[in-house]
This record gives C-alpha cells, structure tokens and sequence, in this order.
C-alpha cells in the first residue's frame, strides 16, 4: 500500500545505520544497511502501524503531505 506520511531519513553514528523515522505516526520508525533498506523497512512498520491502531480503534492520522519524501 502506497502511504503519504512524511518520513525523515538519517544516519545514526549511535546505531551505525540509517534511520526511518515517521513523525505522524507516534514510534514508527525503522532501521537499515542502506537509506534504501531504511525506506523499504519503514514502509512495512507504517503498514504495522495503522494495521495495529485500527485493530485497537485507535485514531490513525491524515497524511498531512508537507516535505514528503516519495522514495
């Protein structure tokens, strides 16, 4: 499923890796080799995200579509 979340990509010199991070979504994130892998890893963790708040009725957010990275 294609998501429009903005999603914030870095380097962790504390991880040693490259980070996902989805700040509309409360703790999405993921970790990769590659910003690539990153992304990749970050697409499934929103999946997981919205699969959990709508299996628990949580409200899950609009994408706001400010700085989108459509990688």
């Amino acid at each position: 499923m294609m998501h429009k979340y903005e999603t914030i990509i870095y380097w962790s010199n504390d991880d040693e890796c490259f980070v996902a991070e989805v700040p509309e979504l409360s703790g999405c994130m993921a970790h990769g080799n590659s910003d690539e892998e990153a992304i990749s890893n970050v697409k499934q963790a929103i999946d997981l995200w919205i699969e959990t708040a709508y299996e628990f009725g949580d409200p899950i957010p609009v994408p706001e579509g400010r700085r989108l990275n459509c990688a």
